[in-house]
């Protein structure tokens, strides 16, 4: 085999293995925010190459990519297991963020110039696409994504990695314990915080995202525990 042809194959290996990964990733993170795979549920290897027809190897990079997002916990001897955050941790999370949000969106408000705003409306504007089509998965998605999109804006690398880390962490709590009707972030209530943003009122603004983040967390039952499931195969078969 020529050396051009064997790099030609190598790297359609390597492609066809992100490629079966990111399927894993993708199919377990929409079942864990659609409420079909239960927190403490048991991914088996064995089960989740037999499902998805790949090796060990490409489940356990997908499962180290899942546990990176904080969506799966890897057990030491034990295996992994869907993520199952408890109240304390979830009210870790809030306050976190609000720690940090309320006095970003003031400083975004003084000075609303350095900001891309054409990409936070368009940013909306998808968000609003999704509710209407009724996506849960990509409601979440988006819902979150527009944080971690105000905290990019600002050009500080530190804060968007933590906003980034905290707003995956939100999504799976969301994503377990919240209804159908508190997926998201609610109606309207990034539009508002954007306003403000563009007005120049830091107060209206801080104002705002708090009471944004309240009615995150109040949306929440952390009393609903689903049982963990068995069948691996049903849930994230193909679609």
């Amino acid at each position: 085999m020529s050396s051009k042809l064997k790099e030609s194959t190598i790297a359609s290996s390597n492609l066809k293995s992100r490629s079966d990964e990111g399927i894993i990733v993708e199919r377990i993170y929409k079942a864990v925010m659609e409420q079909r795979l239960a927190p403490k549920t048991k991914l088996s290897e064995a089960r989740l190459c037999e499902t998805f027809g790949v090796g060990r190897m490409h489940v356990r990079r997908a499962l180290l990519l899942l546990a990176s997002q904080g969506i799966i916990e890897l057990q030491s001897n034990r295996g992994a297991y869907v993520a199952c955050p408890d109240e304390s941790e979830a009210n870790d999370v809030f306050a976190a963020r609000m720690l940090i949000e309320p006095p970003l969106v003031r400083q975004m408000a003084q000075s609303p110039d350095n900001i891309d705003l054409t990409l936070l409306t368009e940013h909306i504007a998808l968000e609003d696409a999704a509710r209407k089509m009724n996506e849960r998965t990509e409601i979440i998605r988006l819902s979150g994504e527009f944080h971690t999109k105000l905290a990019q804006s600002t050009g500080n690398k530190f804060v968007f990695r933590m906003m980034r880390e905290l707003v995956t962490r939100t999504s799976l709590i969301v994503g377990l314990f919240g209804s159908s009707e508190n997926a998201s972030c609610p109606d309207d209530e990034h539009s508002n915080i954007l306003e403000a943003i563009r007005l120049r009122n830091p107060e209206l603004a801080e104002k705002l995202l708090i009471s944004h983040l309240n009615h995150i967390q109040s949306g929440l039952d952390m009393t609903s525990r689903q049982a963990p499931q068995d069948d691996l195969a049903a849930i994230l078969g193909s679609e």
